[in-house]
C-alpha cells in the first residue's frame, strides 16, 4: 500500500507521526545529530537524543524546534524528510499530502517556513493547523458546536490556551513556556540548592518520576547524580518530590497567568458554558502531577486532563487529515 497521506505533530520536545488506517506509527524526539566537518545527518530521533551531552567536538545535537516553531530550516527540513521516509518505508512514487500542527501563536512567516520545509522535504501539498483546535479534536471536544470550549494544550516548547466556538478559536494565547522552562527551572535548583550540575536529561527524568505542582502528603524521592560545581567531581544527592513544588512554581504561575488572561477576554455566553463544562488539558506538560488541581484551585474552574494528552495534538492531525475537505477553513497552506 503507498502511503499518499501523513499527518506530523512537529514538537518542540518530541514528534508523532500518523498514517490512516494505521494510526500513530511513530513517537521520536525532535533531535538531530549533525558531523559538523562534513555537515552531514548522522542520526535523528531516539537515536539522535540519546548523543545529548555526549559528543565529541566533530558532532552537534541540535533540536531544530525552539518554543515550538523553526529555529535551524536546514535540520528541521531533514528531520521532516526523516519522517517521510520512515511512513512510506522507503521508496515511493506518490509524493504524500501532509499536515502538521504549529501552535496558535506562530506567525505568518513561521507558518510558511514549516509549509517550505515539509514541500522541500519531498511533500506534494503540504497543510499546517493551529495546536489547539487540533488537540480539542484529539480529545474528543465537538468544535463546531455553538458552545465553548477551553483547551489548555501544554508542550515542549508552548503552552496554547484558546476557546473554542464554530469550529474557530474565538480568543486565545500562546506562550512560550512548557516542559522545556520545567526542566530549566528544575536544574537551576538543584544547581543553587546543592551545588549540583545535572543535565537537561536529568532534570526531565526528575520531572517525570516525582515532579508535583502541588505538596504531597506521601513524598516520593530520586537520587541524581552529576557534578559538584565546587570540586568539579562527580556526586548524588537525593531530591525530594516537594522540593520541586517552589522550584517549578514560577513556570506554573505564567502558564495560569496566561489562562486568566484568555479568560478575561472570553464572551460572557462562552465563559458560562466553560464554567459548567470545566477546561481541558492536553499535551505532555499536563502530565505534571496535580497541575490540574492547582489551575482548578488558583482559577476556581474545574480543569480535566484529556485522555492520553501526549497523543491529543497527533490524534487531532488525524482526523483532519482523513476529512481534509470538512477541515479546510481550518488549515493554511502555501497560497
Amino acid at each position: 500500500m503507498f502511503v499518499t497521506k501523513i499527518a506530523i505533530d512537529l514538537g518542540t520536545c518530541n514528534s508523532l507521526v500518523f498514517i490512516p488506517k494505521k494510526g500513530i506509527i511513530l513517537q521520536e524526539p525532535s533531535v538531530v545529530a549533525l558531523s559538523e566537518p562534513e555537515k552531514k545527518i548522522l542520526a535523528v530521533g531516539e537515536e539522535a537524543k540519546l548523543m545529548i551531552g555526549r559528543t565529541p567536538e566533530t558532532i552537534k545535537v541540535y533540536r531544530p524546534l525552539k518554543d515550538g516553531v523553526i529555529a535551524d530550516y536546514r535540520v528541521t527540513q531533514a528531520m521532516i524528510k526523516h519522517f517521510i521516509t520512515k511512513a512510506q518505508k522507503g521508496f515511493n512514487p506518490f509524493k504524500p499530502d501532509l499536515v502538521i500542527s504549529v501552535p496558535a501563536g506562530a506567525t505568518s512567516t513561521e507558518r510558511r517556513a514549516v509549509i517550505e520545509a515539509a514541500l522541500t522535504s519531498g511533500a506534494k501539498r503540504a497543510f499546517v493547523a493551529k495546536e489547539p483546535i487540533l488537540a480539542a479534536i484529539g480529545a474528543g471536544i465537538p468544535i463546531h458546536s455553538s458552545q465553548g470550549n477551553m483547551v489548555i494544550d501544554i508542550g515542549g516548547g508552548t503552552s496554547e490556551i484558546a476557546v473554542i466556538s464554530l469550529g474557530g478559536i474565538v480568543t486565545s494565547s500562546s506562550v512560550r513556556v512548557g516542559g522545556d522552562k520545567m526542566d530549566t527551572a528544575i536544574s537551576e535548583y538543584v544547581k543553587k540548592k546543592y551545588n549540583l550540575v545535572i543535565g537537561t536529561q536529568s532534570a526531565e527524568e526528575i520531572k517525570i518520576k516525582i515532579g508535583t505542582a502541588i505538596p504531597q502528603k506521601k513524598e516520593n524521592f530520586i537520587e541524581v547524580k552529576g557534578r559538584d560545581i565546587i570540586s568539579g567531581l562527580p556526586r548524588s544527592v537525593k531530591i525530594y518530590s516537594n522540593e520541586l513544588v517552589g522550584a517549578l512554581k514560577e513556570v506554573l504561575e505564567e502558564i495560569i497567568e496566561a489562562i486568566k488572561q484568555v479568560l478575561r477576554k472570553t464572551p460572557p455566553e462562552l465563559a458560562a458554558d466553560i464554567m459548567d463544562k470545566g477546561m481541558i488539558m492536553t499535551g505532555g506538560g499536563s502530565l505534571l502531577r496535580n497541575i490540574e488541581q492547582l489551575i482548578s484551585k488558583t482559577i476556581a474552574v474545574p480543569c480535566f486532563i484529556g485522555e492520553a494528552p501526549l497523543f491529543c495534538v497527533i490524534k487531532g492531525v488525524g482526523v483532519v487529515l482523513e476529512n481534509l475537505d470538512f477541515y479546510k477553513k481550518s488549515l493554511t497552506t502555501k497560497k
